[in-house]
């Protein structure tokens, strides 16, 4: 079975932290309780950084950083709009564990945003935004097909991203964020 073709998609281009969380701040003002979305990247990508800039869209509490150890964190909403949950599926072995986590019980109450979700979390929601991101320096092949150095030293952090957002079903056939 092929995997499904997007409503929609976009590629954009940051260059640094403050570029990522504009973007993704941008994004997140226009997110709605019940929104999944599922953020993949390799190492260093920006992942957190991207949801940080969502959770300010969303106008949640500050201090989002990665659920890797916790899986998941819940931000509140300051301004009355949905809450922010972040989770971190890199540990999790696969739906079983997920579901573990109960996530259904709020989503229709909040924004949720999985770190390495591809292959886990689909099945959570009928629609969902995948948000891949990526920087060359994190390619595991350059265009060559040589292996390339990984180093995710923090002079890389203002290495551009190219970010890819797609969107799935339903709740995203009228909504279109670019």
């Amino acid at each position: 079975m092929q995997p499904p073709e997007p409503l929609w998609s976009a590629e954009l281009n940051t260059c640094g932290p403050e570029s990522t969380q504009e973007l993704a701040a941008r994004i997140g003002s226009s997110l709605r309780a019940g929104d999944l979305l599922l953020l993949t990247g390799e190492l260093g990508a920006g992942k957190t950084t991207f949801t940080q800039g969502l959770g300010a869209g969303l106008g949640v509490r500050e201090g989002i950083i990665s659920p890797t150890f916790v899986l998941s964190r819940i931000h509140p909403s300051l301004t009355g709009g949905p809450d922010l949950v972040h989770v971190d599926a890199y540990r999790l072995s696969g739906i079983d564990e997920l579901e573990d986590l109960d996530l259904e019980q709020g989503m229709d109450r909040s924004v949720t945003v999985i770190e390495w979700g591809a292959g886990k979390a689909e099945q959570l929601s009928d629609s969902r935004l995948e948000v891949t991101l990526t920087r060359e320096s994190g390619s595991t092949m350059s265009g060559s097909g040589e292996p390339l150095q990984l180093d995710f030293s923090e002079s890389e952090d203002d290495e551009p991203r190219t970010i890819t957002v797609a969107a799935f079903g339903p709740a995203w056939m009228d909504r279109r964020l670019f």
